[in-house]
């Protein structure tokens, strides 16, 4: 099943730019193969569902069940036969990401593991229905618990903003040091952490991942893609990837949980809506950002 996925011929799409695909399918060559160093993660193949099972695993993706929803979909709570919690992520046809960001989340999260990657469980292809299941954590995402809560909701306490901080980088760690070749995650934002019991941290949405340099190589060239907010500034000007350009979009997530403040926030005045900008001047050495 997933081989004859591979050889597909995907559409592909992104929040900056849209990305012409291999034209010999996606991760088909040697040198794109991800091999984890770690005895301990080797591959897992991730379990093939058909989309009967996900629709009564989900109420025939009752509304109810909505999680939430972005660029790739709707996300559903549900439930497995063997009573296992599960979130189900469905693709949006008529969205702008497509076949090709589903395609790389399920080879790499199959090939990935570590206590700060969230778990891929399975998949469905079935005719043209494009569906991730992924472990449930329970607790939703970084985003849901710093920006716009309600009054009665408690903010994070101080430690339990630096254990995600600490527990996210750690994610992000061994995808620039531990696979070979290395793993640049290119979208890196407060809402793809996703947390569970006792708000441990784990990276999601892997769509946009992106095979690092290797060798003698300082980068890789590519369409920009990404969030606005996050991503780094040599990167947009150039297309040029590097796993500097993660480390920058973690700056800006541990600049959210420092501050408080979203990455963009379009309410505030003029000259403080960006982030990183109303935060540089705050700084006593400038150097830092040069």
């Amino acid at each position: 099943m997933l081989h004859s996925l591979i050889h597909t011929t995907p559409n592909s799409g992104c929040i900056f730019a849209l990305d012409k695909p291999k034209p010999q399918g996606l991760l088909d060559s040697k040198k794109d193969t991800v091999i984890p160093r770690e005895g301990n993660n080797q591959h897992i193949a991730a379990h093939t569902f058909t989309f009967r099972e996900l629709a009564a695993a989900t109420k025939n993706f009752r509304q109810d069940c909505l999680l939430g929803e972005g660029g790739f979909g709707r996300v559903y709570r549900g439930r497995l036969d063997n009573g296992q919690a599960v979130a189900v992520k469905q693709l949006d046809r008529n969205g702008l990401q497509g076949n090709r960001e589903f395609l790389v989340e399920v080879l790499m999260l199959s090939l990935l593991h570590h206590d700060n990657l969230v778990n891929l469980i399975g998949y469905c292809a079935d005719g043209d229905q494009r569906l991730l299941v992924y472990e449930y954590m329970p607790l939703g995402s970084l985003e849901d618990h710093l920006h716009d809560i309600p009054p009665e909701k408690e903010p994070l306490d101080w430690n339990t903003r630096m254990k995600i901080a600490a527990g996210a980088a750690k994610g992000l760690e061994y995808l620039h040091d531990k696979a070979s070749p290395p793993v640049i995650y290119r979208d890196f934002k407060s809402s793809n952490i996703l947390l569970g019991e006792e708000f441990h941290p784990k990276l999601s949405d892997f769509g946009l991942a992106k095979l690092g340099p290797v060798g003698d190589k300082t980068h890789v060239s590519t369409r920009v893609m990404g969030t606005y907010g996050y991503c780094a500034p040599e990167y947009a000007m150039t297309g040029q990837l590097t796993v500097k350009s993660d480390v920058y979009s973690f700056g800006v997530v541990f600049l959210e949980l420092i501050t408080g403040r979203k990455a963009i926030d379009n309410t505030k005045p003029h000259g403080e809506q960006n982030l990183v900008a109303w935060f540089k001047p705050l700084l006593p050495n400038q150097e830092f950002f040069r």
